[in-house]
C-alpha cells in the first residue's frame, strides 16, 4: 500500500525532504521516484504532470546537490519521451530536476525487435526520442517490479507481444506482460545475454532488476505485479536466504526453483 500524501502541506513537504535525507545518511545513492507526475494533486485537473510537482522537483534536487552531490534521482513516469522529458527540468542548467528518467516505450520494442529481427522498432523510437538537457540521462531497460507494459504500442504489437511471450492468460495483467526476463525468455541463456548484449549496446543507461542478473524465476499463481516481485534468492538455502522465518510467514513466497 502507498500513502497518499498532501504535498500542499509544508510539512508533509519537509518530512519527505528529511525522510531523503535519512537514507541518504545511510549511505543510499539514489531514489526512483515512483508515478512522480502524480505528486500533487488539483480539482478539475487528471493531476498529471501539474507545476507544483516541478517545483517541488527543483526544491529536491536542490537540497540534494547542495548536501549529497552523488545522488541520483530517478523518475519514474510512464509518459512518452516528449512528456517526460519536462522531469529533467532546465536546460540551459543542465537539468535542476531528475538526473534519469526511464525511457518506457524502448522496452517492448527490445522484444519486438528480436524476435522480428528488424532493428526499426528501436531505431524509430529512438528517432523520436527528444534531447535532453546536458548533465541527464535515460534509463533504459529489459524488466521492472511491473508488468512489462503495453500501453505504447499498437493494438496490432500488442496482440503480437502477448502471442509471442505471453502465450497462458495467467501471464498478462493489466496491459502488459507480468513475467520476469528468464522465464520470459524461456531460461534460454543465450537468449539473455542477447537481449542483455543489446540493451548494452543502446544509447542511456541500463538498468537491471534484482534477480535478473541470476536469471531469477518468477511466480504467475501470484496475484497481479506480485508474480515478479518475489524475495531476491540469495542463496541455495531455506527462503533463498532472504529470511530465516517460517515460509509461511512471508509476506510472498521466495522462488523455490534453481537459480
Amino acid at each position: 500500500h502507498q500513502p497518499d500524501l498532501n504535498y500542499e502541506n509544508p510539512a508533509v513537504q519537509e518530512e519527505m525532504i528529511s525522510a531523503l535525507k535519512f537514507w541518504l545518511d545511510l549511505g543510499i545513492d539514489g531514489f526512483r521516484l515512483d508515478a512522480v507526475p502524480y505528486l500533487y494533486q488539483r480539482e478539475g485537473t487528471n493531476c498529471e504532470n501539474l507545476p507544483a510537482t516541478h517545483q517541488f522537483l527543483k526544491r529536491v534536487r536542490k537540497e540534494i546537490d547542495t548536501q549529497y552531490p552523488d545522488t541520483v534521482l530517478l523518475a519514474e513516469a510512464n509518459q512518452w519521451p516528449e512528456d517526460v522529458v519536462d522531469y529533467f527540468g532546465d536546460f540551459p542548467s543542465g537539468g535542476d530536476e531528475c538526473h534519469m528518467a526511464f525511457h518506457f516505450p524502448v522496452m517492448p520494442r527490445i522484444f519486438m525487435a528480436v524476435r522480428r529481427e528488424s532493428r526499426h522498432p528501436v531505431s524509430e523510437i529512438l528517432a523520436k526520442t527528444p534531447a535532453i538537457p546536458s548533465g541527464c540521462q535515460w534509463g533504459i531497460f529489459l524488466r521492472n517490479h511491473d508488468e512489462l507494459t503495453l500501453e505504447m504500442v499498437t493494438d496490432e504489437e500488442r496482440d503480437y507481444m502477448w502471442a509471442e511471450y505471453a502465450k497462458d492468460p495467467r501471464m498478462r495483467a493489466n496491459i502488459g506482460i507480468r513475467r520476469r526476463l528468464a522465464p520470459l525468455l524461456d531460461n534460454d541463456r543465450n537468449q539473455i545475454e542477447l537481449f542483455t548484449a543489446l540493451l548494452l549496446s543502446l544509447p542511456g543507461s541500463p538498468i537491471l532488476y534484482y534477480g535478473d542478473e541470476i536469471g531469477m524465476g518468477d511466480n504467475i499463481w501470484l496475484g497481479d505485479r506480485d508474480a515478479v516481485r518475489t524475495p531476491m534468492q540469495w542463496t541455495p538455502d531455506r527462503n533463498a536466504g532472504f529470511s530465516s522465518s517460517d515460509p509461511g510467514r512471508l509476506f510472498l513466497p521466495t522462488i523455490m526453483d534453481p537459480v
